[in-house]
């Protein structure tokens, strides 16, 4: 259903797509209409669209940006965040679904494809989801209760707690020292 409206060839490659990069061969105001997929509305997928505008006609492919003011693009660095944060919001849920589904098939050690627990996390979960810094974090607060009996209980505390040895906060700016972004571009 998310891709109603665009071409077949389009929708062809996008639903053959091995890696989320395949979507950058859409145009990117057409690309935020998946964010409907997310629980997004009309009016928030506006303003991520109007970003975009902005963006476009204030700065330039070559890395020149202009605005007059470090005040002004101080603000436009802010609403930039301001609507990360609110996408990252809405994906919450999906996150979560996935780091479920995560621990509901790798909670088994002798069924994982690596051998160690910080590998599997690292290849499988992350690398595998393309999931970043953010997402991540949305997975170290996941409520292992809720997986009730599903699985075994330590098993799935042993992969949860390499989970936050290897991507949890560890000084007192609350950095992770975990997933390097390269790493993850690479993919």
């Amino acid at each position: 259903m998310g891709l109603i409206g665009f071409g077949k060839d389009i929708e062809k490659s996008l639903l053959e797509a091995t890696s989320p990069f395949v979507f950058s061969t859409v145009k990117e105001r057409s690309i935020l209409r998946f964010l409907k997929r997310i629980a997004c509305d009309n009016g928030e997928i506006g303003t991520y669209a109007k970003l975009v505008d902005d963006r476009n006609e204030s700065a330039h492919p070559n890395g020149n940006i202009f605005y007059s003011t470090q005040a002004a693009l101080d603000a436009k660095i802010s609403e930039i965040l301001r609507v990360v944060d609110e996408i990252q919001t809405h994906s919450r849920p999906v996150i979560e679904h996935c780091y479920r589904e995560f621990l509901l098939h790798n909670h088994d050690p002798e069924e994982h494809e690596y051998p160690e627990a910080a590998d599997q996390i690292r290849e499988v979960l992350i690398h595998g989801h393309y999931l970043s810094q953010k997402d991540v974090e949305i997975c170290l607060g996941f409520d292992l209760a809720s997986l009730g009996d599903a699985v075994p209980t330590q098993q799935v505390r042993d992969l949860h707690d390499a989970l936050m040895a290897g991507y949890g906060t560890d000084d007192e700016r609350g950095a992770a020292p975990g997933i390097a972004l390269d790493s993850v571009m690479q993919r």
